[in-house]
């Protein structure tokens, strides 16, 4: 039987290392920079999406934006687990969902758009919800690795130059991050296809296309919002992720986290405050995969001083909620 990672080769990588450095990157940009021509970065393009789960979309950095973002723990009843995160899902202020524990456990990345938000789910809600037996919630603090910073480029797919050469320049200074109430219709349109033409973002936003040009720039330069590509870790031979909750010695803590945001199985890592000081998402090969970073790179750690392990069994969410069928 063919493995998923057998259907994709260095090419396919490098295509999807290009998309991390620069999501919006026009495709003859890309072939010009791998080598290729712009139709075979199409084609691999459209292979990725229908076969490996690849979606461009937009994503708010809300530790840019200072706003919350929370880990979220919930322990549910047998059978309930699956309804609850699919209802999480369609949350817009939820992120990285995935069933763990064999599937009674939920975690769940929570980035609050208003003030209220953040009180409804955690006070409101999932408190009333009765199938729900336990919630434990920690705060994001400082992050180590993840947001703009894409797992892929630790693949080393891309050389030097090639990243140079893909990586955005704006024309303008980077101004404060924030996002507007007039950017609500444009980022609507990105955050459901990050590739989004500007014909199609002037109908949404109903500006000139010079004015749309500039305000993505602005919004893009500034750190507030980035185009991310989230996809199928298992099409390229990575089919095991786990959260790890890990506690270090306080005077370890800033030490270690930078130390884990170089390790090649970490595509997530930040300080929380709560039980654990660092939460990070570890992608690995397999079972034995898991077994060799804990006891490895991650075991010989100065200032670790305990690890909880969470593989998670379903990724509900990535980024953004997509629809059945869409």
């Amino acid at each position: 039987m063919q493995r998923d990672s057998d259907r994709f080769d260095r090419l396919d990588l490098q295509v999807l290392s290009a998309l991390e450095v620069d999501a919006r990157a026009p495709f003859s940009r890309i072939g010009a920079v791998l080598g290729v021509s712009d139709q075979t970065v199409a084609r691999r393009f459209r292979r990725l999406s229908a076969e490996a789960g690849l979606r461009v979309v937009a994503v708010r950095d809300a530790e840019r934006l200072g706003q919350d973002q929370w880990m979220l723990r919930l322990r549910c009843a047998p059978d309930s687990a699956t309804v609850i995160a699919d209802a999480l899902a369609k949350r817009r202020d939820t992120a990285w969902i995935g069933l763990a524990a064999g599937g009674t456990e939920i975690v769940c990345m929570t980035r609050p758009r208003h003030p209220g938000d953040h009180d409804d789910l955690l006070l409101g809600k999932l408190p009333r919800t009765p199938s729900v037996v336990e919630i434990r919630a920690q705060q994001l603090l400082h992050r180590f690795y993840g947001g703009p910073h894409g797992w892929l480029r630790k693949f080393g797919a891309l050389d030097a130059d090639q990243i140079a050469a893909l990586t955005p320049r704006f024309d303008t200074p980077a101004g404060p991050a924030r996002i507007l109430p007039e950017d609500e219709p444009l980022l609507a349109v990105l955050e459901r296809d990050g590739r989004a033409g500007h014909p199609e973002l002037q109908r949404a936003t109903g500006r000139s296309e010079s004015s749309v040009k500039r305000r993505l720039a602005a919004l893009l330069a500034s750190g507030a919002v980035y185009i991310d590509v989230e996809y199928h870790s298992e099409a390229f031979g990575h089919g095991l992720a786990a959260a790890l909750w890990i506690t270090t010695t306080p005077s370890a803590l800033h030490a270690v986290g930078q130390a884990l945001a170089t390790h090649n199985e970490i595509a997530f890592a930040s300080a929380t405050a709560g039980p654990s000081h660092i939460v990070v998402t570890a992608v690995v090969r397999d079972t034995a995969g898991l077994y060799g970073y804990l006891s490895g790179p991650l075991g010989r750690l100065e200032g670790v001083q305990h690890v909880e392990t969470t593989p998670f069994l379903r990724r509900v969410k990535q980024l953004t909620y997509q629809e059945v069928g869409r």
